[in-house]
């Protein structure tokens, strides 16, 4: 079992010093979330609370993931990085594969690529983009990413995107890991069958041991289940080694905490990184 420290919805003073801690303490690597904008009136709700509310991320501060992550892989040595989950479709897989080919590059290979849709329909609409297609959008730019990253020449003739073939470089030296982000069942059968892993969203164990059995099974139907898969499953209860032990006994491969939420969602940093240290004294090193 390995350890991914959730920045989550933190100041961004903090980045810095919470990536090198979490690199000295022992974690596996560090995830940032994304997040274009708050719309200020929007039908839609936020899928991982029980009522929707989704006004507690308004005034909310977020950096791009990507200059999260240049920052952090210029100030550590070992630490990987994702984006949890990075609005896809609401991007153009070129200018993506550029971005992340870049990072993986920059960082010798220690970035992965964590892919979602939203739960607002703002965060296409705004771009010009049709919400009800983003799945299969999402799915377009997955198959384009990878065969960018090749470093080959690699052409596309989709529904939603359409280019003669061209090489990008540099290319990561290594294939860079696409994590499928979600909960429904599309999400679920899209981790299966396009992903090198799947990412939960903040749930309970109950929920984790739920979605995993629907996506073991999801990778049974699509041929994939002895392929090389990683599961990162955000259990918020998540405080003691034997919380960890029954998440591995499911199959997750890495579990992402936020250690500090006792003190909520964003308290001083010197709380936090407290926090971290605790939780590697308790948790890390009695798993290791």
């Amino acid at each position: 079992m390995r350890f991914v420290l959730n920045f989550g919805m933190g100041d961004p003073q903090h980045g810095v010093p919470l990536a090198q801690a979490a690199e000295e303490a022992g974690y596996d690597a560090l995830v940032c979330p994304d997040s274009f904008f708050y719309p200020k009136e929007s039908d839609s709700k936020y899928l991982y609370n029980e009522d929707g509310d989704r006004t507690f991320l308004d005034g909310v501060p977020f950096f791009d993931p990507a200059v999260w992550m240049a920052t952090w892989a210029a100030l550590t040595k070992t630490l990987r990085f994702y984006p949890s989950v990075y609005k896809l479709p609401s991007r153009h897989p070129v200018q993506v594969a550029k971005i992340f080919s870049s990072l993986c590059v920059a960082s010798n290979n220690r970035i992965a690529l964590g892919v979602g849709s939203s739960p607002w329909k703002e965060d296409l609409t705004v771009f010009g983009l049709d919400w009800e297609s983003r799945g299969k959008r999402m799915d377009e730019c997955i198959a384009i990413i990878r065969g960018l990253l090749t470093g080959e020449y690699f052409g596309f003739d989709g529904q939603f995107y359409k280019f003669p073939a061209v090489r990008m470089t540099p290319a990561p030296s290594k294939p860079m890991p696409i994590l499928v982000g979600g909960h429904a069942p599309p999400a679920l059968r899209r981790a299966a069958r396009m992903g090198d892993g799947w990412v939960s969203a903040n749930t309970t164990f109950d929920v984790i041991k739920d979605l995993i059995a629907k996506l073991n099974e999801a990778r049974r139907e699509a041929g994939t289940e002895k392929r090389l898969f990683e599961i990162h499953a955000f259990d918020v209860g998540l405080t003691k080694a034997d919380d960890v032990k029954r998440l591995r006994d499911l199959g997750v491969t890495h579990a992402p905490v936020i250690p500090w939420l006792v003190h909520g969602f964003n308290p001083p940093l010197e709380q936090k990184l407290d926090a971290v240290k605790r939780f590697s004294d308790e948790v890390i090193a009695k798993i290791a």
